[in-house]
């Protein structure tokens, strides 16, 4: 499948998902679009705002540029919170530098140097995902420079290196390349009919479209107790990425079990951990939980908040 088709086939979901009940309702009125009448026809805008994809090539690439230099100072404020200042990894956080001759080890550590073949794989993932508090908040520029440095730490560039679609070509191919092959095998294990086939298939059943069912499967925001709005607000912006699925150990907001014994420490011991990090047994917890531009004040209701609800 073509990487516009993979990126049409989101787009059309996304509009699908995303529409509510006024959607599901036209769906009712209108069972053409698709197969099975759900959603409806992606525009252009639609899926360009899908398809920024960059190949190993670097087509997609933007216009800009990124230097080492500037790299260090944004991936210091921006991640090294959790990847570390040398690219090790802080607590159960991805390493990002390092590794080199450890694949053929029994427990090989796979970083962009030792195991990842391509650039262009570091460079769209920090694009649509980093920092993890703030994905897609970069810029172009930023981008090119974190990438730099990520590959600076990797011994694969020099400290005067500049990243750009001109000095592209130099870093697309890691040192682990040539020991990645195409996969052979077809994308199913059905075989195509070639003689002796259906002439005809019949649908037996159609799907029952419901819009209560839909208005149903809204999004959840987690609402405040009165008098902690703000607490809230600031949660379910910055902490509920988190709090709520329980990611990297951190306790799960309303789970009184694992907020026991945090809880027995006391709110000014948990306000200090939230502010300035923490490493527990179970996970680590980055300053301000990586959102740096949260106030000191922000995280102090946010952390009151969480208290207040996993008593």
């Amino acid at each position: 499948m073509s990487s516009l088709k993979i990126l049409s086939l989101a787009a059309l979901l996304t509009v699908s998902m995303g529409s509510g009940v006024a959607m599901a309702k036209d769906t009712v009125k209108d069972k053409g679009v698709g197969h099975y009448g759900y959603g409806k026809s992606a525009t252009a805008e639609e899926i360009a705002g899908w398809d920024i994809d960059i190949r190993p090539d670097g087509r997609g690439l933007p216009a800009g540029s990124g230097s080492v230099e500037d790299g260090e100072m944004l991936y210091e404020d921006k991640c090294a919170s959790c990847h570390g200042s040398f690219g090790e990894g802080v607590g159960k956080y991805p390493v990002l530098a390092g590794g080199q001759d450890t694949l053929t080890e029994e427990r090989p550590e796979k970083t962009v140097g030792s195991f990842w073949a391509h650039t262009s794989t570091l460079y769209d993932y920090i694009r649509r995902a980093m920092p993890f508090p703030q994905p897609e908040s970069l810029s172009d520029e930023e981008t090119y420079a974190i990438t730099a440095y990520v590959l600076y730490l990797n011994d694969l560039v020099e400290d005067d290196f500049v990243l750009s679609q001109e000095t592209w070509d130099e870093v697309a191919k890691l040192p682990n390349n040539p020991n990645f092959v195409p996969d052979p095998r077809p994308d199913t294990h059905a075989k195509r009919c070639m003689s002796d086939c259906k002439k005809e298939v019949k649908i037996v059943s159609e799907p029952t479209i419901s819009a209560e069912e839909v208005a149903a499967a809204d999004d959840t925001v987690v609402k405040a107790a009165a008098g902690n709005e703000e607490g809230a607000g600031v949660y379910n912006g910055a902490c509920a990425a988190c709090h709520n699925l329980g990611v990297a150990g951190a306790p799960r907001l309303g789970d009184t079990a694992a907020w026991k014994a945090r809880i027995a420490q006391g709110e000014e011991t948990l306000i200090k951990h939230a502010l300035e990090g923490f490493q527990g047994d179970a996970g680590m917890m980055p300053a301000k939980g990586g959102r740096m531009d949260l106030s000191d004040e922000d995280v102090t209701a946010a952390v009151k908040f969480m208290l207040v609800e996993s008593k």
